[in-house]
């Protein structure tokens, strides 16, 4: 036997109409999208580098052999960007850190180079879709490899004063610390299922790299040349350990 309708609850119906596909309940939290494709990663490692060259070119407390490797080093990870995806913003930053090689000397026009290829590289992540965490990973992933760089010219000549390698590691920690802040508010916390295992070692690899900041600041604290050869050292395992929580965050919050 047909069932007739109520002729109000139809036309209760029609009034509200479907739901709109993707809708969410109101008061729902949908959270931010971390991109963590090759291009944005490097970009990112690149702009670092970047930043932190113009900041030693600034502070002149060495020659221009460092603007030329980080020159080198910023090319050998924004053209692999910009050829992977990283688009017209990324081919601009490598511009600049082309030409800023080729006018090492000149202290000043290196900073303006660097810093505008370093804002170009940023550029080229937001626009490709990675802003969310680009701060925290420029400033970590900077500071950490610059520390590491720019503690080779402290070995050939340890007296060097040591404030712009303090200044380095500090701000290679704090940005390992803003970088798993913002990670952990995109998503990489908590943790369901499989990815338990990533988010432990996304944990482990972020305090693992603020222990290692934590213990250059301290080596370099010490007198003697042995200092600055430990706090070199660290600087390398920081490089991996950050490197590592940089990419596995944002695999997690994506």
């Amino acid at each position: 036997m047909a069932v007739e309708a109520d002729p109000g609850e139809e036309c209760t119906s029609a009034a509200v109409g479907p739901r709109p596909r993707g809708a969410a309940a109101a008061g729902s939290y949908t959270r931010p999208t971390v991109d963590v494709s090759p291009s944005i990663v490097l970009a990112t490692w690149a702009a670092g580098v970047a930043l932190v060259s113009a900041l030693v070119a600034r502070w002149r407390v060495v020659g221009p052999g460092f603007i030329w490797l980080a020159c080198a080093v910023t090319l050998a990870l924004g053209i692999p960007a910009a050829l992977a995806g990283g688009g017209t913003w990324a081919w601009a930053g490598c511009v600049g850190a082309a030409i800023a090689f080729v006018v090492a000397r000149r202290w000043a026009l290196v900073v303006a180079l660097m810093a505008g290829a370093a804002m170009c590289l940023v550029a080229g992540v937001v626009a490709d879709g990675g802003g969310i965490g680009v701060a925290g990973g420029v400033i970590v992933m900077g500071g950490v490899t610059g520390e590491m760089m720019l503690g080779h010219w402290y070995l050939v000549d340890p007296r060097l004063p040591r404030r712009s390698l303090r200044t380095l590691d500090l701000i290679g920690g704090a940005g390992a610390v803003i970088d798993f802040g913002v990670l952990a508010v995109a998503g990489a916390i908590p943790w369901t299922g499989s990815s338990t295992i990533l988010g432990v070692g996304f944990v482990l690899l972020a305090v693992t790299t603020v222990v290692l900041m934590t213990a250059v600041w301290f080596s370099l604290g010490e007198p003697g040349y042995a200092a600055v050869m430990a706090a070199t050292g660290l600087s390398y395992l920081a490089v991996l350990t950050a490197i590592g929580a940089v990419v596995l965050g944002r695999i997690l919050a994506a």
